[in-house]
């Protein structure tokens, strides 16, 4: 089974890069993160002629997120439990459903946007209640991932140069450690380096050349429980598909796994 996490950055301006991607790559089940529409504008109908069930949250603004399947959506939970909300409100930030025999959770993290603001506080309340429903699910018997944008890099070696960095989010001691609880739930990150790149970026900035300069980030992550990283026989991170025009400022992550 081939399952892959996209950020679309506008899942109706990337449409026609979408479909023909879902065309050429094949995955069986997609998570999808800000998709900029809302629950009404979300193009179901062109991805079920694809033949991709979906369920999504959304509410129209930046946020919004999808799982789509062509081996079936069971179980499905479009808000994360006990989110935390930001300026009143609770943003669709995770979306979660049974695939062929797989749990996935589709998760969108907040920014954060500087240390010391609001909003990166609210980004670590939110990671906090992401362990805790993790907790509840990577222990079982079922493969279950929660893959995404996570706005966050591992490690120093998951950014260009660590030092236009100095002070920033994203690479913070605060959110790797919540990254590391997120982990000790179960769970592994399982393209730790994909097999097909040597550096495995999946977000370059649009300005500044950022993408033809190799200037990234490894923020889209697949995190595993054992069940589901036993089964993990390749991935990589489609870069191909960050070329051309208008493409997203994120590539896919595609993990195949043999179940």
């Amino acid at each position: 089974m081939r399952i892959a996490t996209w950020n679309v950055n506008s899942v109706t301006v990337r449409l026609p890069r979408l479909t023909a991607w879902l065309e050429s790559t094949a995955p069986d089940v997609v998570c999808l993160q800000e998709l900029k529409c809302s629950a009404e504008a979300f193009p179901a109908e062109p991805l079920r002629e694809l033949g991709y069930e979906a369920v999504i949250s959304a509410d129209g603004r930046w946020n919004g997120v999808a799982v789509l399947s062509r081996v079936g959506l069971a179980a499905p939970v479009t808000a994360l439990p006990d989110a935390p909300a930001y300026d009143g409100v609770r943003e669709p930030r995770a979306v979660a459903a049974t695939c062929g025999g797989i749990r996935v959770w589709s998760v969108y993290v907040p920014n954060g946007r500087e240390v010391g603001h609001p909003h990166f506080e609210y980004k670590l309340e939110w990671l906090d209640a992401l362990r805790k429903a993790a907790e509840q699910e990577a222990g079982g018997e079922l493969p279950f991932a929660v893959l995404g944008d996570y706005n966050i890099a591992p490690t120093d070696a998951d950014v260009w140069d660590r030092s236009r960095f100095d002070g920033a989010t994203h690479v913070t001691e605060a959110e790797r450690a919540a990254l590391a609880a997120l982990r000790e739930t179960g769970l592994a990150d399982v393209v730790p380096r994909p097999l097909k790149y040597d550096q495995p970026f999946t977000y370059w900035d649009y300005r500044e050349l950022g993408f033809p300069k190799n200037r990234g980030m490894r923020i889209d992550l697949v995190y595993g429980n054992a069940p589901f990283e036993e089964a993990v026989s390749d991935a990589y991170v489609d870069r191909e598909a960050r070329k051309g025009k208008g493409p997203s400022d994120h590539a896919p992550v595609v993990v195949d796994i043999a179940v």
